[in-house]
């Protein structure tokens, strides 16, 4: 559904909102690439390269990149190949190489980059402490380094830094720590926000699956019922009374073809999403048909009000509430006669009265006992309510009312 809004809204998502694209697969390490090969070679050769640069620029100052500087160089690089597994000892061991690369009196340059990345990717990932104790570490070698170490270490003749300089390490220090925090927090609220949205659509799912359950069971439990009082009668009269017996034949195969219609009609929601339907939803117009339906497996149905001009989801609700409890009737009262009313007053609501004279025949009739329980579902989906029980006088009663308005035209009107 969201992808669905994205493509008809003319534009992708807003990364900034939900995530970059791979974002979940990178922070994940069940998902994400054991060994990041192409940023760790980006990151190793411009940490290589941009040293050399910074070397010409420093080389009256410092001491010159040699064998050992280049290794060292190299290692802050490639250990950001284990960043993902190990984020701990990365941040650490990159902390390491550059404190040692500083002390060695080599040139100020790119390296803290590898230290920056590393501390970076272990606050992201949740090692919050580790990451601010290596670059702690990084932080105290340098200042040992340049305030007090000095006079033992290369070049020789080299003056003790500035602490002015200290406020700039502090200040790196600082924009690490807080840019690799608001990572981490958007990280955690996009994570939310997509876990909702997939539960979300989860629901969604759920609730599709249950209509369609609904719609199926409606179907086939009205149908094959009228099949099955049929099949009876025809078996009944096989021999005694062929004409008779080939009325409920032709009744049944009407009857299959009918439900198979319509289950095809429900069937076709699984389409690709978005189709419309191919047919139009029943509604109380097709009252008629079910009338002479019930007819066909022997119940006498009376109707008292007309139907009223409903939203298409009351329209189907209220056809299939008539339905099942005709069907309910057929399969389970001994009455040969229903009555529907259908009553809407007062402009606010359709109330619909199923009443049958019973009693009830006290056999299993094979169904799923799913019937009440969908009615009341329906009835809910819409903010009605349905009422079903015995009667005083031995018969039994389905009272249902239904808003002849939805939420969104009650709101529209205020």
């Amino acid at each position: 559904m969201d992808e669905q809004q994205a493509h008809r809204g003319g534009g992708p998502q807003m990364w900034w909102r939900h995530g970059p694209p791979g974002w979940y697969r990178w922070a994940d390490d069940e998902h994400a690439p054991r060994w990041p090969w192409r940023s760790t070679l980006l990151i190793t050769a411009f940490v290589m390269a941009g040293s050399n640069f910074a070397a010409e620029g420093q080389m009256d100052d410092r001491a010159p990149l040699d064998p050992f500087a280049r290794a060292l160089l190299f290692v802050a690089g490639a250990l950001l190949l284990w960043r993902k597994r190990y984020p701990v000892a990365v941040a650490f061991g990159t902390s390491v190489a550059a404190t040692v690369y500083l002390g060695a009196g080599y040139p100020y340059g790119p390296v803290f980059l590898a230290v920056a990345l590393a501390c970076f990717n272990a606050i992201v990932l949740g090692h919050r402490k580790a990451a601010w104790a290596a670059v702690a570490v990084l932080w105290i070698g340098h200042a040992l380094v340049a305030h007090w170490l000095y006079r033992w270490l290369p070049p020789s003749g080299d003056p003790a830094a500035p602490w002015g300089q200290e406020g700039v390490i502090a200040a790196w220090v600082a924009a690490i720590v807080a840019v690799s925090e608001l990572a981490k927090t958007r990280r955690e609220q996009w994570a939310k926000e997509g876990a909702e949205r997939a539960l979300a659509a989860r629901r969604r799912a759920d609730e599709e699956r249950l209509r369609i359950a609904r719609e199926l069971h409606d179907v086939l439990a009205h149908s094959i019922s009228v099949i099955n009082v049929q099949a009876g009668v025809g078996l009944a009269l096989l021999d005694t009374d062929p004409e008779q017996a080939r009325t409920a034949l032709t009744t049944i195969k009407a009857k299959s073809k009918e439900a198979l219609g319509e289950v095809r009609q429900v069937l076709d929601t699984l389409r690709t999403p978005g189709d419309a339907p191919r047919a139009p939803a029943p509604g109380l117009d097709r009252l008629p048909e079910l009338v002479e339906q019930a007819a066909s497996a022997g119940l006498t149905v009376e109707v008292e009000g007309e139907p009223p001009r409903l939203p298409p989801g009351t329209d189907l609700a209220a056809f299939r509430i008539v339905q099942e409890a005709l069907t309910n009737v057929v399969r389970h009262s001994e009455s040969r006669h229903a009555r529907v009313h259908l009553d809407h007053g007062d402009g606010a609501t359709l109330r619909l009265r199923i009443d049958d004279d019973g009693p009830a025949t006290g056999a299993d009739a094979g169904g799923s006992g799913n019937g009440l329980a969908g009615m009341r579902e329906r009835a809910a989906a819409l903010g009605g309510t349905i009422e079903a029980g015995p009667r005083d006088d031995g018969g039994f009663r389905v009272l249902a009312v239904l808003p002849l308005k939805t939420a969104a035209e009650v709101k529209e009107d205020r």
